[in-house]
């Protein structure tokens, strides 16, 4: 019996979707499967439908694209067991998704002034069914036209690079203007979630943990595909020290991911649920008594 805590679908940037991603899931002997689409909770009732007919509890989540203004950092916050469509989620990630799309419509104007040859209208259809454009869609459409073999590699680091360290920004980098993180923590639970900080390791958040903690985060990604040993080790220090939960998952994105992972390769284990559904309940009795 496995635990898959951290799973995209085409609903956000992963090409696969609800179905397939439910069928690996069923391959892989996976029970419980959090969805955590980017930004969004858009599919997670009919993914909780269709999960049923798989003999899979499809959990609802979300993973909220934040930033950390006084690091000056990414942040990425995950939530379990949220209300679709609640208010406060909408109301902190709408602006978001739609900022995003109109972004990287910009990003395919500047590729094609800088000599590429592909359409809009084509990263529309790739994306379609979802909430918009991603950079994957573009990249998928620049493999499609042979301007690549990869989604991420080289040029994928050339066309979007940040312009980091004195290097000159990408052709097709433009800055996202991402949510508040202690806002997306407070957000996931106003709408009845668990908030977990997702790959701590991959930009550098440890030193935000004691903030989001005073903010509400109740738990922390320990085992993920781009965490190592020291990692690993620091999340869990983090963990006991804040008494957070300690989490994981495979951050599957299938063909659009970093790097190649297989679903449920990284179950934190059945007790982890436990204890979100125990976290969960606690933060929904705080709210019924208004502490």
């Amino acid at each position: 019996m496995k635990t898959e805590l951290h799973c995209h679908t085409n609903i956000s940037d992963c090409p696969l979707s609800i179905e397939q991603v439910l069928d690996l899931a069923l391959e892989q002997k996976i029970s419980y499967l959090a969805i955590t689409n980017h930004d969004t909770t858009k599919g997670l009732r009919e993914a909780a439908e269709r999960g049923l007919k798989y003999g899979i509890e499809v959990i609802p989540g979300i993973e909220i694209s934040a930033f950390d203004f006084t690091r000056g950092r990414r942040v990425h916050i995950l939530g379990y067991f949220i209300e679709p469509g609640h208010h406060a989620i909408e109301k902190l990630c709408q602006p978001l998704v739609e900022k995003r799309h109109r972004a990287s419509e910009e990003m395919v104007h500047r590729l094609n002034q800088g000599g590429y040859t592909i359409t809009w209208e084509r990263c529309l259809e790739l994306a379609q069914g979802g909430t918009g454009v991603y950079k994957q869609h573009i990249m998928h459409a620049l493999k499609e036209a042979n301007y690549t073999d990869s989604i991420y590699g080289p040029l994928y680091k050339k066309l979007f690079n940040r312009g980091q360290n004195g290097e000159k920004p990408g052709i097709a980098f433009i800055p996202m203007e991402y949510v508040d993180a202690k806002a997306a923590v407070a957000a996931v639970c106003q709408a009845g979630g668990v908030p977990v900080l997702a790959h701590p390791g991959q930009y550098g958040n440890f030193d935000m943990v004691p903030d989001l903690f005073e903010a509400g985060l109740q738990g922390i990604e320990v085992w993920h595909p781009l965490h190592d040993e020291k990692h690993e080790e620091e999340a869990r220090r983090l963990a006991i020290k804040h008494s957070l939960i300690m989490t994981g998952g495979s951050d599957f994105h299938g063909e659009y991911g970093e790097q190649p992972v297989e679903l449920g390769s990284k179950c934190p284990g059945i007790e982890t649920l436990a204890a979100l559904h125990a976290r969960r309940a606690l933060i929904k009795k705080k709210r019924n008594i208004g502490v």
